[in-house]
C-alpha cells in the first residue's frame, strides 16, 4: 500500500563518510534491515568535499545502492523556514541536529526509518519494520518505532511501562535509530523542553533528541521497542590512518 512506504535514511560527515560510501557497506547496512525500503536517501552533513562525497553518492545512484542524497548546506535555510527556527534553537546541537530535521523535510514517503551512520542491524534478525509501520498507524499515542539497542532486551522490558508483544512501550527518544510517521514529525514540535530530558549530554545542548524526548514527555506520546530485533552502535574511528588504510578490514570486521 502506498500508505505504508517506507524511506530508509542514514547520514554521514567528514569522519565516517568513507567507511559508509566506499566499498560495499551501505547496501549490507540496508540489506540487513530486512525490508524493502520504497526510497533510500543519504543526509551529508559537515563534510569538507562536498562534491567529492556528491560523486560518492551518484555512484551508489547507478549502481541501484541509494535513491537519493541530500546536502543539509542545500536545504537548511528552507528546511528552518519550514519549522519555524533558527540556528540558536537547539543549541550546541545544532550542527548535529540540522541533519535529521533536513532528512525529515525530505523524507519523500508516510514512514522515515532513519538509522544513524555509526549504527547497524546484524544480520538475520526477525522482521520488524511492517508491525512498527501498522502500530504507528493505529495507535496516534506511539511516535517512534524502534529495535533494542545493543541486544539490551533486559533493560528494554525493565524500562518499560507495559507490554503490547513483540514490542515494549516506554518514552524516550534516540536518534540513532527511529522508525517515524514523517507527517508528525514535520509539524514544529520542536520547541519542548521538559525536565526529565535533561539526563542528555549538556554538550549536545537542546539537540534533535533531546527535543522529542521533551515533547513525547510533554505531550503523554510514546515510544515501542522491539524485543526481538537489535541494532548495534558503535563509533567509527576517526583518526587518519584508520580511515585511509585500515577502512576495508574496519568495516569488514564490524559487518562482514
Amino acid at each position: 500500500m502506498l500508505t505504508d512506504q517506507v524511506t530508509f535514511e542514514t547520514k554521514v560527515w567528514e569522519k565516517d563518510w568513507e567507511f559508509i560510501l566506499k566499498n560495499n557497506y551501505l547496501k549490507k547496512v540496508i540489506d540487513y534491515c530486512n525490508h524493502e525500503f520504497d526510497h533510500r536517501q543519504i543526509i551529508i552533513n559537515n563534510v569538507k568535499d562536498l562534491n567529492g562525497v556528491k560523486k560518492h553518492c551518484d555512484r551508489l545512484i547507478n549502481n541501484g545502492v541509494i535513491d537519493s542524497y541530500h546536502a543539509v548546506h542545500d536545504h537548511e535555510k528552507e528546511t528552518l523556514e519550514h519549522f519555524q527556527l533558527d540556528k540558536t534553537h537547539f543549541g550546541a546541537g545544532y550542527v548535529y541536529s540540522i541533519a535529521e530535521i533536513v532528512g525529515i523535510q525530505q523524507c519523500p514517503t508516510p514512514f522515515l526509518f532513519h538509522l544513524s551512520g555509526d549504527s547497524w542491524i546484524p544480520k538475520d534478525q526477525a522482521t520488524w519494520i511492517p508491525d512498527g509501520v501498522q502500530l504507528l498507524k493505529n495507535n496516534k499515542d506511539v511516535i517512534c518505532v524502534n529495535p533494542a539497542w545493543n541486544f539490551a532486551f533486559d533493560q528494554v522490558q525493565n524500562e518499560s511501562t507495559k507490554v503490547v508483544e513483540p514490542f515494549a512501550i516506554s518514552q524516550g527518544f534516540s536518534d540513532q535509530a527511529y522508525l517515524i510517521e514523517t507527517a508528525v514529525f514535520k509539524e514544529n514540535i520542536y520547541s519542548h523542553d521538559h525536565q526529565d530530558s535533561q539526563r542528555y549530554p549538556v554538550y549536545g545542548g537542546d539537540l534533535f533528541e533531546k527535543r522529542i524526548d521533551s515533547f513525547m514527555r510533554d505531550c503523554s506520546k510514546y515510544r515501542a521497542t522491539h524485543m526481538q530485533t537489535s541494532y548495534v552502535s558503535k563509533n567509527f574511528p576517526r583518526d587518519f590512518f584508520s580511515r585511509k588504510l585500515l577502512r576495508k578490514k574496519i568495516v569488514s570486521d564490524r559487518i562482514g
